[in-house]
């Protein structure tokens, strides 16, 4: 989910908002759109601009064209990034996320999104930014945390006498199995796909016989994701294994790959060092998330900003 930071400024201004929009003149002149900048060939629109002026009055921020520009040439960057990695959340993660602000606003998907609209932002402006602002602290996480260097032994020992104990954490050694959908056939035969997907649960002959299982059916692959510890599920699937028997299957979830579930071959409560780090690691991302703010940020942004080709217009 994005920054609570946002998240608060947003809330308090969608209520106002609602009851009385006024387009700003930024906004309706963009309908002809220029480009404002490029940044590493992907080029940012007048049209965004405006946009992202209309956004940060709704957040109630400075608003004007060049705090605008900016913030979305550091957005490009880090989405190029994302890309780069193939650390994005799915358009489902999105969606779910503006669905659950929506309500958090008493409002319905459609009616936020038709606010949005009239405000100038546009639905689509208001999910691009919550899909960077979800997926980045992935890569925050995955570079300077969890994925990035270990925990040295004092560290350890350290965290462990401050908590007075040793994290105790479940492991999973997971397997993936994924009804693969096409994007040109997408709307076509997903929800034949998702049925086929729910069916095949109840007959899972388990992760050892998964691939033999998977070819007796049509576009159906099957990936071992090997052990992850409860800290390092991803979060749009963690509830779901959570839920799971063991040695069960996960729910079904249409991703853009397809509709997928995932195995669980074994789980066992594990409480050695790699298990702590892992725990130590989660709770410090918690509270820099609660914070809203990651002192890797900027460095890892003014790496990205050093090799880029920016041309502001």
């Amino acid at each position: 989910m994005f920054g609570v930071i946002e998240t608060r400024r947003l809330a308090i201004a969608m209520a106002a908002l609602a009851a009385s929009l006024v387009i700003d003149p930024i906004v309706a002149a963009a309908q002809t759109s220029g480009v404002a900048a490029v940044v590493n060939r992907t080029p940012i629109t007048t049209a965004d601009v405006a946009r992202r002026v209309a956004f940060l009055r709704l957040q109630r921020q400075k608003a004007d064209s060049n705090t605008a520009r900016e913030q979305l040439i550091d957005e490009t960057l880090k989405r190029q990034e994302i890309a780069r990695v193939k650390m994005s959340v799915s358009t489902d993660d999105v969606d779910a996320s503006f669905a659950r602000f929506a309500a958090s606003n008493k409002m319905t998907p459609d009616q936020m999104g038709k606010i949005l609209d009239q405000a100038g932002v546009t639905s689509q402006h208001f999910k691009n930014f919550i899909a960077v602002q979800m997926s980045w602290p992935r890569l925050l996480n995955a570079r300077y945390g969890g994925g990035g260097s270990r925990m040295s032994s004092q560290e350890l020992v350290t965290r462990m006498m401050e908590s007075k104990q040793k994290p105790v954490t479940t492991e999973y050694f997971l397997t993936q199995i994924i009804f693969v959908v096409p994007p040109a056939k997408r709307n076509a035969i997903l929800n034949k796909r998702k049925s086929e997907a729910e069916a095949s649960r109840s007959k899972f002959p388990g992760c050892d016989q998964a691939k033999d299982f998977a070819a007796t059916m049509m576009d159906v692959s099957v990936r071992d994701l090997g052990r992850v510890m409860t800290p390092n599920l991803p979060d749009d699937w963690k509830p779901l294994i959570e839920k799971a028997s063991p040695n069960g299957t996960t729910a079904t979830k249409i991703t853009e790959r397809g509709v997928e579930f995932l195995a669980i071959c074994n789980q066992r409560q594990v409480s050695d060092d790699v298990a702590a780090e892992a725990v130590f690691r989660a709770q410090d991302l918690g509270k820099t998330e609660k914070s809203g703010t990651n002192p890797n940020d900027k460095k890892y942004l003014d790496e990205l900003r050093s090799k880029a080709q920016i041309d502001r217009r």
